[in-house]
């Protein structure tokens, strides 16, 4: 079953449980109420929203990530479920003791695969890769000549214009960027927890004041489906940067995790393929399969307002 991902924003909405049911009140609306076994992503959009402890107790022990964004829309915490996985101690002991070498391998899958998915987003755009996939083959273990760096300055001004450049805090395309990431993002962090790994303890990013440091390197190869959705909004409106704060604009960027990609010769709706990804990754880090299942081209559907995605 496809979790669902929901966001409540409606100004003075109230969140409640009653019999395994998430109860949304809105002032002015229709009670809307879901029930918490669906509940895969929950964001709290609303510096007016309330809610009961219990509210986040049944969404936690469901398996759902909880995410609160701030009056800018774009997230600020996340809370996971810690009890995700049956064998997670034993997981954890083994993710701890893999080798440098085995950490280096994954690295390098990762940073492939990251290039690669921003080649097929620059030819769709522009009909040319840019010399990416070239760029790809030649990451070696580890990625010691910071190959995705130098991918990222060919691709970014390419992407967009000349005098693009990535930058967390400011705004337009960049607060764009920011809220599709930290939607996937919290959504990989449970697909790493709910695979028994530590959230925390990377294979590259390894910032001390970053507890989902894993999630960060699982997301890498991911990050080029929220370019192409951006890209994507921006030629729909003439070049015209979306508003963030409306509804439309957060529900397309949120709708990517029902998108249908591919994986190998899989296919699944992204927010699954996370967890396969997830799984991938945790044997490779325990002693078994090495071989990573990662996301190959554009997606293969497009359902903008799935039913997956709820606004509230």
């Amino acid at each position: 079953m496809i979790r669902k991902t929901v966001e409540f924003s409606t100004p003075g909405t109230r969140l409640s449980v009653s019999h395994r049911q998430l109860v949304a009140e809105r002032p002015g609306l229709p009670t809307v109420t879901r029930p918490i076994e669906d509940m895969g992503v929950v964001i709290v959009d609303d510096v007016r929203a309330t809610y009961t402890q219990a509210v986040l107790l049944a969404l936690l022990e469901a398996g759902a990530t909880v995410m609160i964004a701030g009056r800018d829309h774009l997230p600020v915490g996340m809370m996971l479920p810690i009890n995700a996985h049956h064998v997670q101690t034993q997981r954890h002991r083994a993710q701890i003791e893999a080798k440098a070498p085995v950490r280096k391998r994954v690295w390098q899958s990762i940073v492939r695969t990251k290039i690669c998915q921003q080649a097929v987003v620059l030819r769709y755009f522009t009909g040319s890769d840019s010399g990416l996939e070239p760029m790809a083959q030649r990451v070696r273990s580890g990625d010691p000549a910071n190959l995705e760096a130098q991918a990222a300055q060919r691709y970014w001004p390419r992407l967009f214009d000349k005098s693009f450049r990535r930058d967390r805090e400011v705004d337009g395309v960049n607060a764009l960027l920011n809220y599709g990431y930290a939607v996937v993002r919290a959504a990989t962090a449970r697909a790493i927890v709910a695979a028994g790994l530590i959230p925390s303890l990377g294979v590259h990013h390894k910032h001390r004041g970053n507890p989902f440091c894993l999630a960060d390197d699982l997301l890498e190869p991911y990050r080029p489906y929220v370019d192409w959705r951006v890209k994507w909004l921006l030629e729909e409106d003439g070049g015209t940067v979306p508003d963030l704060s409306e509804r439309p604009t957060r529900a397309a960027l949120l709708s990517l995790l029902n998108e249908t990609i591919r994986l190998g010769e899989r296919r699944e709706p992204l927010l699954l393929a996370l967890h396969t990804s997830a799984a991938s990754l945790s044997r490779a880090l325990t002693g078994g399969d090495r071989t990573l299942t990662l996301p190959q081209g554009l997606p293969v559907s497009s359902d903008f307002l799935g039913e997956a995605v709820g606004d509230g």
